[in-house]
């Protein structure tokens, strides 16, 4: 049974560096009667195996098949206590998570005044780092401790925790309750998309207005204001409200830059952060100040003092590559961003059981879009079939929709005309599917399904009827959305001028360029 890609363990195993695989070796070998151990034989195969095969692991005899669960459950928490102590995976959660658990074996053996010495300690760097939860956890042991160790130094001690722990317990319900409206926000994103009428605008707005907690902004901390920007941040990108984007993402960013512990501590919210404000600048076409955040962000993961775990590695070079492309969409510089392409491909096969079937998707169609812009239509053919063949989109049809759209610009675009027929029928009936198409697909599909019927001498005429239908949906509210995914306007008027695409796109940006100066 071969299931290395499924198998916890197996991953777990690899995904060790090499001084954490010397650290967990050191930690087991410390006590003379590991030194035999069948979970440290275990280790060693799994170590040296380039897949997961129970067969292989029984058939060396060491371990019996009625053993080898246990085995296996033993070896992986012994890994994590391991993980755990290796300084590398230190951090103020932990710390904090440990002074709490040698305060509560502290109370437990009578010891109160130390106990309580350790939880006032442990208090302030916890709300000094904003880990309120856990400042919550330690005033309620407090409390446990003064009835039944009453303390002279301070009168009113209860009343003191009392405050404290209503206090703290305020902050981690806004928290809460802002978090929780985040997440359902981007369940929303992912299971329906972004509005697309006015009657979805109006059903976000009055889901959203609902479920916002009152908060008072002067007694917000890091945390609170953390989830209040996500949380406008989805409610905007679901309004395809691009500058709010751009704003609440940036108040996002600014946090951290203005609490530069909390980078160390949060990297991941951090990337994330910068990847919205990316993203966002880059709907609304701004290279001088795409380019201005993204260098800001480069030098920081650069830092040496930037956390360096897989999570932090992993995320930093997705996002940085991906807007490394982005950039390029701007401009019209396809060639450039298509030599980019081998180097992250190489680093998708590095990271290929940390980056998931969705991102890694949406670089494909990145990649296919590149060769497009640049007129390889052929490879970005190539391309958009690893997203159409895929079967882990299922969450994701908008972008699966404009791959088969795109695909069918493309092949007319390179003369394969013999396939044009089975494609148009297979992509009609996925969009019917759908049932909640935008405009400007509709149009596509009309258009594209209509091009047998015209002769050559004709197709001009057809190019500028269509460019002049879709153009009234370019700034549409809810129709717009759907030339973020495929410039189809640049494409149209390449077609118009007998130019290429990149030129037209290259064109458009000298003129907003010198618009804007």
């Amino acid at each position: 049974m071969t299931k290395d890609a499924k198998d916890h363990l197996f991953l777990l195993v690899k995904s060790l560096t090499k001084s954490e695989k010397r650290q967990f070796k050191l930690y087991v070998g410390r006590l003379d009667i590991n030194q035999d151990s069948k979970f440290i034989w275990l280790f060693n195969f799994i170590d040296k195996s380039k897949i997961y095969n129970e067969k292989s692991i029984l058939k060396e005899g060491v371990i019996q098949k009625r053993q080898l669960a246990n085995v296996k459950a033993h070896l992986y928490k012994q890994l994590l206590i391991s993980l755990k102590l290796n300084p590398t995976h230190q951090n103020v959660r932990l710390q904090i998570r440990e002074q709490l658990d040698f305060a509560s074996i502290l109370y437990h053996k009578g010891l109160y005044k130390q106990s309580l010495k350790i939880l006032d300690k442990s208090k302030e760097v916890a709300l000094q780092h904003e880990e309120k939860n856990l400042a919550y956890e330690i005033v309620e042991l407090e409390k446990i401790i003064e009835t039944q160790y009453i303390t002279r130094s301070i009168s009113n001690r209860a009343e003191v925790l009392t405050t404290e722990a209503e206090d703290i317990s305020s902050l981690n319900r806004i928290a809460s309750k802002l978090s929780n409206l985040s997440l359902q926000l981007y369940g929303i994103i992912l299971k329906s998309g972004y509005v697309k009428n006015e009657q979805e605008h109006t059903e976000v707005r009055t889901f959203f207005t609902n479920r916002l907690p009152k908060y008072d902004m002067q007694k917000l901390g890091f945390r609170e204001k953390l989830w209040l920007y996500n949380a406008y941040l989805w409610y905007s990108f679901l309004l395809q409200d691009f500058k709010n984007c751009y704003k609440y993402a940036l108040k996002w960013v600014r946090l951290f830059y203005d609490n530069e512990t909390m980078i160390n501590l949060n990297p991941v919210f951090f990337l994330k952060g910068n990847n919205y404000l990316l993203e966002s600048i880059f709907f609304l076409n701004d290279k001088e100040r795409f380019l201005k955040v993204y260098e800001k962000l480069e030098k920081q993961v650069q830092k040496t003092n930037f956390p360096k775990n897989e999570n932090a590695n992993t995320l930093s070079f997705l996002y940085l590559n991906f807007h490394s492309i982005n950039m390029h969409f701007i401009d019209g510089s396809f060639a450039e961003g298509i030599a980019k392409i081998p180097d992250i491909e190489n680093g998708l096969k590095l990271y290929s059981t940390k980056i998931d079937a969705h991102h890694k998707m949406v670089m494909y169609y990145k990649f296919a879009s590149l060769h497009f812009g640049a007129g390889q239509n052929e490879k970005c053919i190539e391309y958009l079939n690893k997203i159409i063949s895929s079967k882990m989109l299922n969450a994701r049809e908008d972008l699966m929709c404009f791959s088969r759209i795109l695909n069918l610009v493309a092949h007319y675009e390179a003369g394969l005309d013999y396939h044009l027929d089975s494609l148009l029928k297979s992509t009609y009936r996925f969009l019917i599917k759908m049932n909640d198409l935008y405009e400007v697909q509709k149009e596509m599909i009309k258009f594209i399904k209509g091009l047998q019927d015209i002769y050559p001498h004709e197709l001009k005429n057809a190019f500028i009827s269509l460019h002049s239908e879709l153009k009234k949906y370019e700034d549409h509210p809810f129709e717009r959305r759907a030339f973020l995914y495929l410039d189809i306007i640049s494409w149209l008027e390449s077609k118009i001028q007998n130019t290429t695409v990149d030129q037209v796109i290259k064109q458009k940006y000298s003129q907003q360029s010198k618009a804007t100066t």
